[in-house]
């Protein structure tokens, strides 16, 4: 009964994967790290639940924990990326600026050159 509940949540989890994949939109860091936690959780905590007698309770545990876990640094990951690009179209603006008063201050000097 349980090798059968794990083969159907396991097979559950791959196609829930491979839909995804599908989308046609790449996966957000955060659902990266949320989903990369959560396997690499549920495989850990069903090897320790299989030395204790109990691998399907361990992958649900070791899953969510790992899931949660995943979640906290994707999102931070995700966060720190936005915070990048922000920061990247700021110096964009600047230097647009920057080459806008260039161009003013070459056109002044011409003017003052040939007066």
């Amino acid at each position: 009964m349980r090798k059968g509940w794990i083969a159907t949540a396991g097979i559950a989890l791959a196609v829930v994967l491979f839909l995804g994949g599908c989308s046609g939109q790449p996966l957000t860091d955060r659902e990266m790290g949320t989903g990369g936690g959560a396997l690499l959780g549920a495989g850990t905590g069903a090897i320790i639940g299989a030395a204790v007698g109990h691998p399907a309770a361990g992958a649900l545990i070791g899953g969510g924990l790992g899931g949660v876990g995943g979640y906290a640094v994707g999102n931070e990951m995700q966060n720190q990326q936005v915070q990048n690009d922000q920061t990247q179209s700021q110096i964009q603006q600047q230097q647009g600026e920057i080459e806008t008063q260039r161009r003013q201050i070459e056109s002044l000097q011409s003017q003052q050159n040939t007066e």
